[in-house]
């Protein structure tokens, strides 16, 4: 077994032991370099409602490299690109944020947080860049509601 196939594997059992209300991660099938992860939206942040499904595909020199990962659900968020799931974020970029101390679980963490602390200044979408740059977060929250709505209702959260 390579380590990245160990590390994977021991990351997904503690996972497993200890179990986060907002975030549900699988492996697919016997493939440790292909895992799926769901985001539940943290309460009180205009993505409460939504179901966000990501996929990770793990480097052969994980985790010395960064993890790949792209969100699948379609969303509005300035560092989110909805069209191809893109997630501008420091700790996946190799000379910037990551750390072998990051993981998968770590990953969906920040990811939850960058969800409601956007960052205008590094935008993948920039017309949610520039309503929150603008400080229109009617706008914003309305907008998100509608993709929200559109694209996130379903997955594997009971309903909160």
């Amino acid at each position: 077994m390579s380590i990245t196939a160990a590390r994977v594997q021991t990351e997904l059992r503690r996972i497993a032991r200890h179990p986060d209300e907002n975030i549900i991660v699988k492996c697919d099938g016997t493939n440790m370099q292909r895992i799926s992860a769901w985001l539940h939206g943290a309460k009180g942040t205009v993505y409460e409602k939504g179901q966000f499904e990501l996929e990770f595909n793990i480097p052969e020199n994980y985790p010395v490299v960064p993890l790949k990962v792209r969100m699948l659900t379609p969303i509005f968020h300035p560092n989110i690109d909805f069209r191809t799931g893109e997630i501008c974020l420091d700790i996946l970029k190799e000379r910037e944020g990551w750390t072998p101390a990051w993981g998968i679980l770590s990953v969906c963490r920040a990811i939850l947080i960058l969800l409601d602390n956007p960052d205008a200044d590094s935008p993948l979408n920039c017309d949610a860049g520039n309503m929150v740059r603008a400080g229109d977060f009617r706008a914003y929250k309305s907008t998100s509601l509608m993709y929200i709505s559109k694209f996130a209702m379903t997955g594997p959260f009971i309903e909160k």
